[in-house]
């Protein structure tokens, strides 16, 4: 078995990182920067930046801020939000990103993912699928989950794959924020159609919940927020209980906070 990778995400708003619940009701989780590297000398295996309104405010990715946040950390770090080509996609990875994420921009332009994977390969590109159910299905949303697109979202990750995107980030929308427990039905359904990794996110809430986004949902990584930027779970010992249920992780045996 893979190591299965434990991601916190850094959401920004006007340069702070951000919490809500279900896309919306956004408040205050503190200075990214400290967070990120707080989140490194916690044993993180990757990290994750979200500029959550660059798309809607129709501008590119804080680059100054990636800048700064990859100053503090030796651990990959991806970057997304507002990108929509290959320069810009540039921009970032000199400004310190390992991989980016694209979502709005791969619905509108879904070659941007070949052309990505073909100039910096398939695995500095990750394809971010923010979902909500609808009836027997999950439908894509774009634009901070603001936007409906009438995709299928198991349809739409399998193009994705095929134009050569290396990761999915898949958020259940019905679960951010809630706590709830991760979205298993959508994960085993997306695992079922792709062989490239998936990163679960969207309703942590417990330990147990993360064990079974991996073992259930067969995910390949856990992305959390608000569980880990409150400090509700310590990630060395959400480590140690996965390793408990039997789930391969990497653990730095002098981290102990």
């Amino acid at each position: 078995m893979l190591t299965k990778r434990i991601i916190p995400c850094l959401d920004i708003k006007d340069g702070r990182t951000v919490k809500g619940v279900n896309f919306v009701g956004l408040r205050d989780a503190g200075d990214p920067v400290e967070l990120a590297q707080r989140y490194t000398e916690e044993s993180a295996d990757e990290l994750v930046f979200l500029d959550i309104t660059a798309t809607k405010e129709k501008r590119k990715t804080l680059v100054t801020l990636v800048k700064d946040i990859a100053k503090h950390i030796n651990i990959p770090f991806t970057v997304g939000g507002g990108i929509k080509a290959v320069d810009e996609i540039t921009d970032i990875l000199k400004a310190g990103a390992d991989k980016v994420s694209l979502n709005s921009a791969i619905v509108h332009d879904p070659d941007l993912i070949t052309r990505a994977s073909d100039a910096f390969g398939s695995q500095a590109v990750v394809a971010a699928v923010d979902a909500k159910r609808r009836d027997d299905h999950w439908e894509v949303f774009i634009s901070g989950g603001s936007k409906a697109t009438g995709l299928d979202a198991i349809e739409w990750i399998q193009k994705t794959e095929r134009l050569g995107a290396g990761e999915i980030l898949l958020t259940s929308m019905d679960r951010d924020g809630t706590k709830s427990g991760f979205d298993l039905e959508l994960l085993e359904e997306v695992n079922k159609h792709i062989t490239i990794p998936v990163i679960a996110s969207g309703g942590a809430g417990t330990m147990q919940h993360c064990c079974d986004a991996v073992t259930i949902g067969k995910a390949d990584a856990v992305l959390a927020a608000s569980i880990f930027h409150f400090r509700e779970i310590k990630i060395n010992e959400l480590k140690l209980k996965m390793q408990e249920e039997g789930i391969d992780v990497r653990i730095l045996q002098e981290s102990t906070d």
